[in-house]
């Protein structure tokens, strides 16, 4: 019996095919599955105005391989747009928005199987999450990402447009050059073109098992874009058949799976929010601390931007997340018996994947580091973890100690660094910007990219309860938990505080005592919420701290 027996066969059921008769359903296609593609179109984000082409072509596989493909839609922020202001306050908190509309979609209908067909930050995420909860069988197709833009000869993206703002706040650009970014470093549509937070989940679908070959590198232009989604709707009618749901695929194994790629390939921060998210939807209690022992063992063999100078057109061309996972195997650091949709394995998905660039994906032998791309700091100011891309770090600033420079909001520290208030030395704290504090733990891309910009890049340290963009760079380190709204220590640092970033010894430290940490703890006083009416303030309530993914879930006493 298919699923969609439950809205389509019976006498009981002859009022929901009259509903389907007033959507043109012929006698057939009421015989056959019925299949969801959740569609992450808008005409707003660039990564997403492609996507009805992609839907399209999944429609066709579907429908040549003998589904019935039926459309319905998620919706999605572009953190680019939506960065700087209050709108970032409403790009993390979506994902849940998405995951949550989703199953209610896809249940209340009764689709016998999904094809997930999303491309930015939180649309990967969110549907991956959904994907555990409904269970039925499922593929993901995203749009792909963004060719890199070319200013002056160089391969530019979205995080060099920010950089460039920084630079003119220096004095080192002129507003022509400035524009000339503008309206040269995002070229075409797409998933921004660097190893920002849209690619590293688009990679990691991959690495889950979730997507096809190529779901995370395939350029949004290329006309094998549209192949791939055809094959994705072919595929998840396999899967109908072979009855694979998503949590025969996304295991613990494959969630370790995920992270050790993460590692290799230098992704965002942002993955530590929402791995942890989609393991909690599997049962599977993420602690981030398994990123450093993962690290340790796992080495970083890509350097794309923001860290180094290529891009995922490069890492597509170079055989893309499998010749990676290939690697990785070698070194036998995957768990190769995973499930995936193309009902294989993963091992024998990568097994004779091509590295044909050692410059873009170094060989084991030549890492750019011995650990990987993240590291997870703890210390008496963040007693449970913090986030930092130690890949984009700096050698310089792999250990250093500062005072802090404390603001208690994003924009009143990015007034201070372009004024020039910011030294070579300080480490600038940002608080109250946490998934509580927020609310909705905004991304930090201005103030990292204003320190770049500023030439201050391998002189100063930045952390914060909030979290940072994929195309931050620097030593920015994130996601401090517990967050300065709910009392954590951060929210005890005062202003010349001498603050250790160590990232070798995975330690975040201030310099105080525990007796006056104690006391500036009694003297603290929980802050009035920043928002009191609305989703912000029903998300505030139930939204968790940003080691745990900042997850949602029900206050212990209700």
């Amino acid at each position: 019996m298919m699923r969609s027996d439950n809205v389509k066969k019976g006498m009981q059921q002859a009022p929901h095919r009259s509903l389907f008769h007033a959507l043109g359903f012929t006698e057939e296609e009421m015989r056959k599955p019925m299949v969801g593609i959740v569609s992450s179109y808008n005409e707003i984000v660039p990564g997403h105005m492609n996507l009805d082409k992609i839907v399209n072509a999944v429609k066709l596989g579907v429908a040549e391989a003998g589904g019935v493909p039926v459309v319905f839609p998620a919706i999605a922020v572009c953190d680019g747009i939506a960065m700087g202001h209050i709108g970032m306050k409403y790009s993390l908190v979506t994902r849940d928005l998405i995951a949550d509309s989703t199953e209610c979609m896809a249940l209340a209908h009764q689709f016998d199987a999904l094809v997930m067909v999303p491309n930015c930050d939180k649309n990967v995420p969110g549907l991956l999450m959904a994907a555990a909860r409904i269970n039925v069988p499922t593929v993901f197709v995203s749009g792909g990402p963004m060719l890199a833009g070319h200013v002056k000869g160089q391969k530019r993206s979205l995080s060099s447009m920010f950089e460039a703002v920084g630079a003119h706040s220096a004095g080192t650009m002129t507003e022509e050059e400035v524009r000339e970014f503008e309206e040269k470093v995002c070229p075409t549509c797409g998933s921004c073109s660097g190893m920002y937070t849209a690619n590293s989940m688009n990679c990691l679908t991959e690495a889950l098992g979730m997507g096809l070959p190529g779901n995370g590198t395939i350029p949004a232009v290329y006309s094998e874009r549209i192949k791939l989604a055809k094959h994705a709707g072919m595929t998840v009618m396999e899967l109908l058949k072979q009855d694979i749901r998503p949590r025969d695929i996304m295991t613990k194994e494959a969630v370790l799976n995920a992270l050790t790629v993460d590692m290799a390939l230098g992704c965002s921060t942002n993955s530590m929010l929402h791995l942890p998210a989609i393991a909690h939807e599997i049962g599977f209690d993420f602690d981030i601390a398994f990123a450093n022992e993962i690290s340790e063992k796992t080495p970083n063999l890509c350097h794309l931007a923001p860290a180094g100078p290529t891009y995922m057109e490069d890492l597509n061309e170079a055989g893309g997340v499998y010749a990676v996972m290939n690697e990785l195997m070698e070194a036998g650091l995957l768990h190769t018996d995973c499930m995936t949709v193309t009902g294989k394995t993963i091992g024998e998905n990568v097994t004779g994947a091509v590295n044909s660039n050692p410059e873009v994906i170094r060989p084991l032998s030549n890492p750019y580091s011995k650990t990987g791309g993240l590291a997870v700091l703890k210390g008496n100011l963040a007693p449970d973890g913090s986030v930092v891309k130690r890949s984009a770090v700096c050698e310089e600033m792999m250990v250093h100690t500062g005072p802090a420079r404390v603001f208690e909001c994003e924009e009143d520290a990015i007034e201070a660094i372009k004024g020039g208030r910011i030294q070579a030395g300080d480490v600038v704290v940002i608080r109250y910007e946490g998934p509580k504090g927020g609310p909705g733990m905004r991304e930090m891309l201005n103030p990292t990219s204003a320190i770049a910009g500023m030439g201050l890049g391998s002189s100063v340290a930045l952390i914060t309860d909030g979290r940072f963009s994929g195309a931050s760079r620097g030593a920015s380190i994130g996601h401090v938990s517990p967050e300065a709204a709910v009392g954590g220590p951060i929210a005890l640092i005062e202003e010349g505080d001498m603050i250790t970033v160590d990232i070798p010894n995975y330690s975040l430290s201030v310099n105080v005592s525990d007796e006056e940490l104690a006391n500036r703890k009694a003297a603290w006083k929980p802050r009035e919420p920043k928002v009191t009416s609305g989703y912000l303030a029903r998300y505030r309530e139930l939204v968790t701290s940003g080691n745990r993914g900042a997850i949602l879930e029900l206050p212990h006493n209700s």
